[in-house]
């Protein structure tokens, strides 16, 4: 299955399967939490068969229901934090998509377990991402129009114009979509976030998107 297919497919997911994840998708997910932390210097963390975190008053008020496994998205506490946990979570999340496990960004909704993993001084904890084989696939949501999202219109090129639509896949608190893509002189894109809850975090992720769809022969970030 391709990139583009997997961002259909890929659905929040809150209720999963009581059961432990097989050792070969432990073994491929936490080659990619490798990859992503050399890359980027995050200290993104695998948890496996630890159900305790999001059994919460809350949690149950959100019908979350048999979370057991999760990625807890770390690192050091600089302005550039967020959108780089939402551009590698998103990485994650499309690998678990490869390896048909489930997925749910997570802001809330959960409690830290003592020695599940760790934070070093000087490191924040963004956010989490819960992860395992769900019960159902999750439902689509409503999207911005393109022209609400981007500067496209009937000159733009065709890589420009699917990066765009690919960005608009991407998941972000509350369906805000409070991202914005602007094509410049030279092939240079530029994308920015309005304020509001996590829309950084948003920003990461839909920067990924348009990254992997787009093509990072065609372009340079502004």
């Amino acid at each position: 299955m391709d990139m583009l297919e997997l961002m259909k497919r890929r659905h929040s997911v809150r209720q999963y399967i009581p059961a432990h994840l097989h050792e070969d998708d432990i073994a491929d997910l936490q080659a990619e939490v490798d990859a992503c932390n050399a890359e980027s210097g995050l200290n993104i963390q695998l948890v496996t068969n630890e159900p305790q975190a999001f059994k919460t008053i809350l949690g149950m008020y959100m019908k979350i229901k048999d979370i057991s496994n999760y990625l807890v998205l770390i690192g050091d506490d600089t302005p550039e934090l967020e959108e780089k946990v939402g551009y590698y979570g998103e990485r994650l999340v499309l690998k678990c998509m490869e390896l048909r496990l489930s997925t749910c960004w997570m802001s809330s909704n959960y409690k830290q377990i003592p020695g599940a993993f760790t934070i070093k001084n000087g490191e924040r904890l963004v956010l989490v991402i819960a992860l395992g084989y769900g019960k159902v696939d999750g439902f689509d949501h409503d999207s911005r129009d393109i022209d609400e999202v981007s500067n496209v219109d009937e000159n733009s090129p065709d890589w420009f114009v699917k990066g765009v639509e690919a960005a608009l896949l991407a998941p972000t608190a509350r369906n805000q979509q409070k991202f914005y893509f602007e094509l410049l002189e030279g092939n240079k894109v530029k994308a920015t976030a309005k304020s509001g809850y996590y829309t950084n975090v948003d920003l990461g992720i839909a920067k990924y998107h348009f990254e992997v769809i787009a093509g990072k022969e065609n372009f340079t970030w502004a």
